[in-house]
């Protein structure tokens, strides 16, 4: 299996919903975030990722760690996917998707309707429960 590393952010707000993001052309929901370029860290990419993706600008500093996670690729058959991950709490409660993104919506944990990517299903909403 290919591996793709990734870097991606648990967005949450203050009533605990955690941003989600669909990029065009796929069903599945999933952190917002992104690969690094060559030499990037995964903190400065999930920056870059952000703004690009989301048009939310967001510091390093705001960034806590929450850990490295390998599951199944959503949307590339033949792959898995580590993702540094890292929680970002935001009081914004509108995000207008551009470049890939095709979809942005607030998820609660019991939604139970919505396609979930496989990291985002098995490790990162568990994450949630536990808040």
């Amino acid at each position: 299996m290919g591996k793709i590393n990734i870097a991606a952010a648990i967005i949450t707000d203050i009533q605990g919903r955690c941003l989600l993001v669909r990029k065009r052309g796929t069903h599945y929901f999933m952190q917002p975030g992104g690969k690094p370029e060559a030499g990037e860290s995964p903190e400065a990419a999930l920056v870059r990722e952000l703004k690009e993706e989301l048009n939310f600008i967001v510091s390093p500093d705001e960034l806590v760690p929450v850990g490295r996670f390998t599951d199944i690729a959503a949307n590339e058959p033949g792959h898995i996917v580590c993702a540094d991950i890292f929680r970002i709490s935001t009081d914004r409660t509108r995000f207008e998707p551009t470049a890939e993104i095709e979809e942005a919506i607030w998820f609660e944990p019991n939604q139970h309707h919505i396609k979930l990517a496989p990291l985002t299903e098995n490790h990162l909403i568990p994450l949630l429960k536990e808040v």
